[in-house]
C-alpha cells in the first residue's frame, strides 16, 4: 500500500513540472486539476491504509470543492 502511495506522489512531482513548464494556461489548469486528483487519491489511501473513516469524508469534500474549483476557472477562462 505505501509503494502504491510513493507511485501517486512521484506522479504528482512529474505532473508539477508540466505545471510549471505547460506551454498555455489551459494546460496548467489540467495538470493543476490532476494534482488535486492524486492528491485525493492519496487521502482515500491513506484512509484505507490506517483505517479511519474520517480521511474518507475530508476526501469526498475535498473533491467537491476541486470539482467547484474546476466550474469557476472553466468560466473564468471562457471569459479570458
Amino acid at each position: 500500500m505505501l509503494y502504491l502511495i510513493l507511485a501517486v506522489v512521484l506522479c504528482v512531482i512529474l505532473t508539477f513540472y508540466r505545471l510549471v513548464k505547460g506551454p498555455c494556461l489551459p494546460d496548467r489548469m489540467a495538470a493543476m486539476y490532476s494534482i488535486g486528483v492524486m492528491f485525493l487519491l492519496v487521502l482515500v489511501l491513506l484512509s484505507s491504509y490506517f483505517e479511519r473513516k474520517l480521511l474518507i469524508d475530508v476526501a469526498l469534500v475535498y473533491g467537491v470543492l476541486l470539482f467547484i474549483n474546476v466550474l469557476v476557472m472553466a468560466k473564468y477562462l471562457r471569459e479570458a
